[in-house]
C-alpha cells in the first residue's frame, strides 16, 4: 500500500518540492520536539523571558552602581563641608613660646603657642582638628559640632571633668599634675 504522499503524486494534486518541503518540515517539527522546545511560540516565549530576566539583572547592577556614585557623592559633601567649617571657624595667629604637643594619625606633632590659648586648649575651651595632614585650633562648640559629623576629625579635645575623678587607690592622689606640664 502506497502512501497518502505518493497517491496525492500519481492523481497530480502536488509536486516532488512540496512533498520535499513538506518532509523537511516534519523532521525539524521532531528535532524541535525532541530538543525541548515545543514550537515556535514557545521559543518566543523563552526568548521573551530570558530579555526579562537580563533587564532585571540589569536594573538591579544599575540600582546598586547608582547607590554607591549617591554614597561616594554624600561622602565627599561631608568632606568639603567639614574642610569649609574648619576654615571658616579656625582660630588663627596664637603662635608663641609654648609648644602644645599632639598626635596627627600615626605622628607626633608640636604646635607653638601663646600662653592663653596654650592654657585655653588645656582647659578645654579650645580643640585641635585635622584634615588632610592640616592641624586647625577651633572653639570647644565647633569642635563638638565636627565631631557629630565625623569623630575622626577631633584630635584633641581636653575634658576637666575627666580630670577630677580620682581613684581611691591611687598613692599619688595627693601630688596634682599641672595643667600646663611639658612633655
Amino acid at each position: 500500500m502506497a502512501s497518502l504522499q505518493d497517491q496525492l503524486l500519481k492523481a497530480g494534486l502536488t509536486t516532488k518540492q512540496k512533498t520535499r518541503q513538506a518532509n523537511v518540515d516534519k523532521r525539524k517539527k521532531n528535532k524541535q520536539k525532541r530538543s525541548g522546545v515545543q514550537h515556535g511560540a514557545s521559543l518566543q516565549e523563552q526568548v521573551q523571558q530570558d530579555l526579562a530576566k537580563a533587564k532585571t539583572d540589569k536594573q538591579t547592577k544599575d540600582n546598586a552602581l547608582n547607590e554607591l556614585k549617591q554614597q561616594q557623592l554624600a561622602d565627599k559633601e561631608q568632606i568639603l563641608r567639614i574642610k569649609q567649617i574648619l576654615i571658616h571657624h579656625q582660630i588663627k595667629n596664637v603662635a608663641g613660646d609654648n609648644d602644645y604637643n599632639y598626635t596627627f594619625e600615626t605622628t607626633i606633632k608640636k604646635l607653638p603657642l601663646d600662653a592663653v590659648t596654650h592654657k585655653a586648649l588645656v582647659n578645654g575651651r579650645l580643640a585641635l582638628c585635622g584634615l588632610d595632614d592640616v592641624t586647625y585650633l577651633v572653639t570647644r562648640e565647633t569642635a563638638e559640632k565636627l565631631s557629630e559629623l565625623d569623630k575622626n576629625v577631633v584630635l584633641v579635645q581636653n575634658d576637666n571633668a575627666l580630670d577630677e575623678q580620682v581613684d581611691e587607690d591611687d598613692p599619688y592622689a595627693d601630688y596634682q599634675i599641672p595643667d600646663d606640664l611639658m612633655w
